[in-house]
């Protein structure tokens, strides 16, 4: 420490009006323009989306041509990319293609089969949103179609409105209106740059959320690997354990469980092979096509149907047909189907992003995030009127159309015309596979949804994160799937709260040798400035909800310096300087705290100075007169002309620090 301080390094004093004390830069503060309105900010958000950029010299005509180019390029990114094409790039995609339609294939029959659908419309689900997608999507590699957690959302909370058993048709009625209004609001989140309400999951509940899904989505699959005729409705832990138990008791016919078991353990002997080797990645890719055929091979020829185990029987082949009718959306279901819609939503486009940001980071390229909530949403809506449910990007999928080597959304259009070609020709040759396979297929995914790495890295970095972590796994395993993320919302809005209404109030000290102000307690070399107390007020909105705590820390602070320093009358307290370079924006409660701290502060003869105001609080700060309360010679542009100014009115002296 000597020895710093023999290298100290002189500081640097703005030039000061000795009349006024004031830098010649404190009245940027006050005469900034005016910040943009609520309404100039509103006009803006959907011009953003499609405003051209101009080029000098360009007449009215170009202008509007260039509009018209920028808005098509927007909503259909393909004709951007698509100038560079080639036929390399379509090889790529082909193969790619091909090799996502051997895995999307055999996990789109077994998800309609989790969300209570008959086998087909998980097929029709793998080929509109995709090809929609193609067209509008800005993700190069993500794979479009249904996956595991959007499925059990959907069966669970429609289930509760109409049986799927008793109701077929009014079920499958309910899941298309929910699509409809899914895309819908999918689309008004991209448009009116919404996007923030996706963020309401945050990572940790997302993770817990995802972790307590895997489970019961693997629970609900021993119907199918233990052939089982009747099961529960419920998702909950509880109830599925119940009805294990309780079907026990019944005839059962161990061939479902040999079939399941054998060929699951298949498909994840062909994924660490494709791990361990990573030209070898096509056999995870294909193993779960090769599983139905072999199975369905195996049945057939034992006839093993006729001695319990259980088969898919029909699917309807041919192509998508029309649900444009089955649409309700003035029906008696109408407002519960909005409830789910929305939740629906938000989860498909919290999968879809996370996904497509991944792996753009890997290929070095930025996904537009509203871009791809409209393009998720055109899909889902095209798809709702074309008889398909919920579609959005799946890792497993994704992560396999990498590996083939995906350079654009073709690869999507590839798989949809393969699937489709398999819903006219193939649909025959299903009849005789058996359940206990698809269910397989759909347990080998989860365990790419549990990530026990992250949950323990949330644990070590934020306890609070790792509460609402839990809250959504046990929530959505003892609960239901509403209940995980209502635990999990309800914890984050608490985290939010407590944190808004209890703000950090630090008190500032400069770094020797400079005119940096930082907190005493992060920075203990900080050196605090005699007779001047810098407190910086950390929070960004100063509002009714932490206005009252922030004036009784800070009242309480300066009271206790007041006290502690009336022995030495040079060291006396005359002047607060308040910090607030992190207040953005302020209220009316804010602006009634700050007028009672400078009278408080008046009372004891202290002199209030403000640093560095955001610009929305300095605008309310004038309009609401207490800049003329506290004098405009009192607000600076920063920390170190604020202590200078005091200082320089109290012929006090900076040199000490």
């Amino acid at each position: 420490m000597e020895s710093m301080a023999a290298v100290e390094m002189p500081v640097t004093v703005p030039a000061f009006d000795v009349s006024s004390r004031r830098p010649a830069t404190a009245g940027l503060v006050l005469n900034s323009p005016n910040p943009p309105s609520l309404r100039d900010e509103l006009v803006g958000v959907v011009g953003k989306v499609f405003r051209p950029r101009r080029a000098n010299g360009d007449g009215g005509g170009a202008r509007r041509c260039a509009w018209v180019l920028t808005a098509l390029q927007a909503v259909f990114p393909v004709l951007q990319w698509g100038k560079t094409y080639n036929l390399k790039s379509f090889r790529s995609d082909v193969m790619a293609g091909l090799t996502l339609a051997s895995l999307g294939i055999p996990q789109s029959i077994g998800y309609a089969n989790l969300a209570k659908l008959d086998p087909q419309y998980g097929l029709y689900t793998s080929v509109v949103p995709p090809l929609i997608y193609a067209v509008m999507g800005t993700s190069r590699e993500i794979a479009i179609g249904p996956v595991a957690v959007v499925s059990l959302l959907l069966s669970s909370m429609v289930q509760k409105i109409v049986d799927p058993a008793s109701d077929p048709v009014t079920y499958r009625t309910l899941v298309f209106t929910v699509t409809f209004l899914a895309g819908v609001f999918q689309v008004s989140f991209g448009l009116f740059r919404l996007g923030f309400l996706v963020d309401f999951l945050s990572h940790a509940a997302i993770v817990g959320f995802m972790g307590g899904a895997a489970i019961v989505i693997g629970l609900q699959q021993l119907k199918g690997l233990l052939g089982l005729s009747k099961f529960t409705n419920s998702t909950d832990v509880v109830s599925v354990a119940k009805a294990v138990f309780s079907a026990l008791h019944d005839p059962w016919h161990p061939g479902n469980f040999l079939i399941g078991c054998s060929f699951l353990i298949f498909i994840l002997a062909t994924r660490f092979i494709g791990r361990r080797y990573k030209k070898l990645f096509w056999l995870s890719a294909i193993s779960p096509l090769v599983s139905v055929i072999l199975s369905t091979a195996m049945v057939y020829a034992t006839r093993a149907d006729k001695h319990g185990v259980k088969i898919i029987r029909e699917v309807h082949a041919g192509l998508n047909p029309s649900s444009i009718k089955q649409i309700q959306l003035n029906g008696p279901y109408t407002t519960e189907c909005a409830k789910i819609a929305i939740i629906c939503a938000v989860i498909a486009l919290t999968e879809a992003i996370a996904v497509g940001r991944s792996f753009a980071s890997i290929r070095g390229y930025k996904l537009d995030g509203n871009k791809e909530m409209i393009a998720m949403g055109c899909s889902n809506i095209a798809g709702s009127m074309s008889s398909c449910y919920v579609a959005t990007g799946s890792f497993s999928r994704t992560a396999v159309n990498f590996s083939a080597g995906a350079r654009s959304t073709v690869s999507n259009i590839v798989m949809a015309v393969t699937v489709l070609i398999a819903l006219e020709l193939f649909m025959k040759l299903l009849y005789y596979t058996p359940m206990a396979v698809l269910a397989s297929i759909i347990l080998s995914a989860l365990p790419g949804l549990i990530d026990i790495r992250e949950a323990w890295s949330i644990w070590k970095v934020d306890k609070m994160d790792f509460l609402i972590c839990l809250g959504a796994f046990f929530g959505v395993l003892f609960g239901s799937v509403e209940i995980g993320l209502g635990v999990a919302l309800a914890i984050s809005f608490a985290k939010i709260i407590i944190q808004s209404i209890r703000p950090q109030v630090e008190v500032l000290g400069r770094l020797q040798g400079t005119n940096v102000f930082c907190s005493v307690r992060q920075y203990p070399v900080a050196c605090r400035t005699p007779a001047v107390q810098v407190i910086r007020i950390d929070t960004s909105f100063l509002c009714f909800i932490n206005a009252t705590f922030i004036k009784e820390r800070i009242i309480e602070w300066v009271r206790a310096e007041v006290e502690a320093s009336n022995e030495k009358a040079r060291e006396r307290v005359h002047s607060v300087v308040l910090d607030m370079s992190n207040v953005v924006n302020i209220d009316t409660s804010g602006l009634a705290g700050l007028e009672e701290i400078h009278k408080d502060l008046a009372s004891l003869g202290i002199q209030i100075a403000i640093a560095s105001p955001g610009w929305q609080a300095i605008q309310k700060m004038k309009l609401g007169h207490v800049v003329d309360r506290i004098g405009e010679e009192w607000i600076f542009l920063t920390a170190s002309e604020a202590v200078e100014g005091c200082l320089t009115e109290h012929k006090g002296s900076a040199t000490e620090c």
